[in-house]
C-alpha cells in the first residue's frame, strides 16, 4: 500500500482529496498539511512513499517546497493551474492532476506511482534522482553572468556585480550599483539558477546577494528587513518562512 502525505492550502480540497484516496483502498494517508512552510518538516520526518502536492499556495509553491528537501519522495502534482503542467513534468514529477480531480484520473496516476515504487532499483530510483538533480543544480549550473536586453542591445552584468533582483509591476530587476537592469528570468527561475550560498531568496519578490546584507533588523510578525550595503541603502523585507534560511546562511 502506497505511504502518501497532501500538501494543499485549501482545506476543502484536502479532506476531498483525503477521501478520495481512502476510498480507494490503495493508500495509506501518512500525514497532510494545508500550511507548506511547516510541511516541509513534516515531510522529512514522515518520509512518504509519495508527495501529493498543490503547486499555487501562499509563501512557499509547491515547487519551493520540493527544494527544501534533499531526498524529495516521488510527487504527483494536484493543482487548478494547468499552466504549471509543463514545469510539473519538467521536475519529474509521476503525474499531474488538475482540480477538480477525477477518479479516473486518480486511479491513473496511482498505478503509476506504484509500478515506480515497485522496481525502487530502476525507474522510481532514477525518477528521484532527476527531481533531485533539477531542484538542486551542480555548481557549474550556477549563473555566473546574466543578460539586459534593451531594443538590439543585450547588456551582461556578473552575477558578483548584482545586489539583489526584484520584481515589481510584472517585471525583474537585477540591481547593480544604482543601476536597475530589467532582466528576462522570474524570481522562481532565478533562484534555480543562481549559487544558494550567495544568494537567497527571502521574498516571493526578492532574492538578496547575502555578502550585499550590512545590518538585519526584526519587524512585527516574524518578518525581518535586511538593509544593504549600497548607497542608496536599500531596505528589503524577509518573510516569515525564510527567516531561518536566511540566517543559517549568515550564521547568525
Amino acid at each position: 500500500m502506497i505511504r502518501a502525505f497532501l500538501v494543499d492550502d485549501e482545506p476543502l480540497a484536502l479532506e476531498r482529496l483525503t477521501r478520495m484516496l481512502e476510498g480507494t483502498g490503495r493508500v495509506q494517508i501518512a500525514g497532510s498539511q494545508t500550511d507548506p512552510v511547516d510541511a516541509v518538516e513534516s515531510v522529512r520526518a514522515v518520509r512518504p512513499d509519495v508527495l501529493f502536492l498543490d503547486i499555487h499556495m501562499p509563501d512557499l509553491s509547491g515547487f519551493d517546497l520540493l527544494r527544501r528537501l534533499t531526498d524529495p519522495p516521488l510527487v504527483i502534482f494536484t493543482t487548478a493551474y494547468d499552466q504549471h503542467a509543463l514545469d510539473a513534468f519538467q521536475a519529474n514529477s509521476v503525474d499531474y492532476l488538475l482540480k477538480p480531480i477525477e477518479p479516473a484520473h486518480l486511479d491513473r496516476a496511482l498505478t503509476k506511482a506504484e509500478r515506480l515504487l515497485g522496481h525502487p532499483s530502476a525507474d522510481a530510483a532514477a525518477l528521484i534522482e532527476r527531481l533531485r538533480a533539477a531542484l538542486h543544480p551542480s555548481p557549474e549550473r550556477w549563473l555566473s553572468r546574466i543578460g539586459s536586453r534593451s531594443g538590439d542591445k543585450t547588456e551582461f552584468v556578473e552575477i558578483r556585480h548584482i545586489t539583489h533582483f526584484f520584481a515589481r509591476d510584472r517585471l525583474t530587476y537585477a540591481a547593480a550599483g544604482p543601476r536597475k537592469l530589467v532582466v528576462d528570468q522570474t524570481i522562481t527561475q532565478l533562484a534555480q539558477k543562481l549559487d544558494p550560498n550567495r544568494f537567497v531568496q527571502i521574498h516571493r519578490n526578492a532574492i538578496v546577494n547575502v555578502d550585499s546584507i550590512q545590518e538585519l533588523h526584526a519587524l512585527f510578525g516574524g518578518r525581518m528587513m535586511a538593509r544593504l550595503k549600497d548607497q542608496e541603502r536599500t531596505e528589503l523585507e524577509v518573510s516569515r518562512d525564510r527567516v531561518k534560511s536566511l540566517k543559517q546562511i549568515l550564521g547568525v
